[in-house]
């Protein structure tokens, strides 16, 4: 299998979400009030410091009407990417990759 390599810098579906909700001028704790969710973890989603999960994107389709595959969809591409990019792990799927072909 080939190494997965990307061109591009990962979008954080946080950082979708933060300019949609600043674009529709909504309050965060409004909406994390809205969601049910704590204002911190609303706020960490939007900055990239926490993923995005099956539930809470769920919860932003109910809210803010954007396709939660989609959202989910960024999350997996974010994921692969900073995945990508861990040297340490390259390093081990290559050493893996060499004990299959002798398999």
């Amino acid at each position: 299998m080939a190494n997965i390599r990307f061109g591009y810098t990962p979008t954080h579906p946080g950082e979708v979400l933060k300019d949609e909700i600043e674009y529709r001028k909504i309050s965060q704790r409004k909406l994390a009030e809205q969601m049910g969710i704590s204002y911190k973890a609303l706020n960490d989603l939007l900055n990239g410091r926490r993923s995005l999960t099956t539930a809470t994107a769920m919860m932003f389709e109910a809210a803010l009407d954007i396709p939660a595959d989609s959202l989910m969809r960024l999350q997996l591409k974010y994921n692969m990417q900073k995945t990508a990019n861990d040297q340490s792990f390259m390093e081990r799927l290559n050493q893996i990759r060499k004990y299959a072909a002798l398999l």
